[in-house]
């Protein structure tokens, strides 16, 4: 790799990115193909701030307004409206082309300073982008573990944010829609955007930091799924197959669709424990639970 390494160098003016993958490929054939792919970008682009820059920006991109973009046609087939968990607020095509427009531009002015300064601080701290891949057990328990912690920051950070002089001044703009809709996943001030999104960016590097070990391809990988959780808990539909009919501690739209409705109460992001123990849980269900409790409460004062 080294031998390649120098040879692109010397050449790195005449040498397009086709160029250099074959160059890759015929002296690294222990490596797939999204490997040889990987490892010929980086050594294409001769600067592994902007590739890392460059393709964390457009990944973010595509995989944000790529898993949107279902959830608008769904909203225009009146079928699918049975699964509308407030099928009385259908956003409009204005709304959701309304909202694209102010979080492209939250994209590009508090998104993308984050990006663009996070390979120089994951790679202070170790973080591995070479090749071979890690294996997919390592990236699964690690991704796990994130997931965890970006909760944690979340349910903290968004309960904070609810707070009246912080909800005013913070976390009012991103209330703006009390039926969310995938589009308005992102749809937050700045100062919100970058504080919670400490949660997704920071939680990988406070792991390497304790483990010394994770690879940018793990990030990645959190960060498309990440992605896709906030979107389908924003995007209003809960359906039979959503995961968390299946995974009865995960969150899921029906969860988060009541905090936007009620304004209130389930701040987590991904699971429902820590609404759950701490009592903050928000809608129908809870609110019986909690008035059973005051009943039985009072029950036992008076046979004591």
């Amino acid at each position: 790799m080294d031998v390649v390494n120098a040879t692109i160098r010397a050449a790195n003016s005449t040498l397009d990115y086709s160029t250099v993958l074959s160059e890759v490929s015929k002296h690294t054939i222990n490596l797939n193909y999204f490997e040889r792919l990987w490892a010929a970008w980086y050594l294409w682009m001769q600067n592994d701030t902007l590739a890392t820059g460059i393709l964390s920006f457009v990944m973010h991109e595509l995989v944000y307004f790529g898993r949107c973009i279902p959830y608008m046609l769904l909203d225009r087939i009146p079928y699918f409206h049975k699964y509308k968990l407030q099928a009385q607020k259908i956003p409009t095509l204005k709304e959701q082309w309304d909202c694209a427009a102010i979080v492209l531009i939250s994209h590009f002015t508090a998104e993308l300073p984050q990006i663009w300064f996070f390979h120089p601080i994951a790679t202070y701290f170790g973080i591995d982008y070479g090749t071979p891949f890690p294996t997919l057990t390592t990236m699964a328990w690690q991704i796990a573990i994130l997931f965890v912690m970006e909760d944690t920051w979340h349910y903290w950070f968004h309960r904070a944010l609810h707070y009246g002089p912080l909800y005013k001044a913070i976390h009012k703009m991103h209330h703006t829609y009390s039926a969310p809709f995938g589009l308005a996943a992102e749809y937050a001030s700045p100062i919100e955007t970058m504080l919670l999104g400490l949660g997704t960016v920071g939680s990988p590097i406070l792991l390497l930091g304790i483990t010394g070990h994770l690879h940018l391809v793990t990030m990645y990988t959190w960060i498309v799924l990440r992605l896709f959780q906030a979107i389908d808990a924003h995007s209003g539909y809960d359906f039979p197959w959503s995961l968390r009919h299946f995974l009865p501690v995960w969150a899921g739209a029906d969860h988060h669709d009541v905090h936007h409705e009620k304004f209130i109460g389930n701040y987590a992001s991904s699971f429902r424990w820590w609404d759950y123990f701490l009592d903050t849980e928000a809608g129908a269900e809870a609110h019986k639970r909690r008035r059973d409790r005051k009943l039985a409460k009072i029950r036992a004062k008076k046979e004591n």
